[in-house]
């Protein structure tokens, strides 16, 4: 409560302030939006699945091309995994590990991300590959749903991507993301700066800025196909 609100103006500050270019979409979702199903073996009483969120279905994709990169897919993904402060904007989101063996990401780990705001964001891996993890959020978090970190070859090029799925947790923060959008902004310039540092962690450099793209999900027999496709993973 004390370190919040300078937080939260620095990230503001630093956002305002970035130089890099943003290439923004937002459009009506459908059923290609849909989050991946969460497996059984990770879902227990504190998960917090899309089923438990309100309001509309949220899908983020947050992408960066990484050109002469010093690490491949998999080396990036493996240095991310053993240490996901690495590309973290730490004045935005710190991830403090709360269960597991080792600090490298395995599936069951848990984790939670201390964020400039008086809510922290508990979060659990619930898959895991070499080019590839994917977090899904636990009760007390500000979403309800799962967010994928993945790179890829693009030719010579590495391209990383931060995806997300999610519904906001209570009333309160539907207010804050889509109505008043702070919520949503400071998310945004959170995500901006972690593809950022996966350039950076990677050795390369960003061509062609990040691309941002947003689908929104209101329609009720969508949601409640997601809603459905939790369960028949559970």
């Amino acid at each position: 409560m004390v370190r919040w609100p300078f937080g939260l103006l620095l990230v503001s500050w630093r956002y305002l302030w970035m130089t890099t270019p943003l290439h923004r979409t937002e459009t009506r979702g459908d059923s290609g939006d849909l989050p991946p199903t969460l497996p059984a073996s990770v879902v227990d009483d504190r998960s917090q699945p899309i089923a438990a969120g309100r309001g509309a279905l949220w899908h983020r994709v947050f992408e960066v091309c990484v050109v002469d990169a010093a690490l491949g897919p998999e080396r990036l993904i493996a240095a991310l995994a053993a240490d996901l402060n690495a590309a973290a904007p730490t004045e935005a989101a710190v991830f403090c590990k709360l269960d597991g063996p080792d600090r490298t990401v395995r599936v069951g780990d848990e984790y939670v991300v201390r964020m400039p705001s008086p809510w922290d964001g508990p979060v659990r891996v619930v898959d895991s590959t070499d080019r590839s993890f994917r977090l899904a959020t636990l009760v007390g978090h500000l979403e309800a749903g799962q967010v994928e970190f993945r790179a890829r070859s693009d030719g010579p090029a590495v391209r990383f991507t931060i995806e997300t799925w999610h519904r906001c947790a209570s009333r309160l923060v539907d207010l804050l993301y889509a109505r008043l959008r702070v919520a949503k902004e400071i998310q945004l310039n959170m995500w901006v700066r972690y593809c950022l540092g996966a350039a950076r962690v990677a050795g390369g450099r960003v061509r062609d800025g990040v691309h941002v793209t947003t689908r929104r999900l209101d329609d009720e027999a969508g949601v409640h196909e997601a809603c459905s496709r939790e369960r028949a993973g559970s």
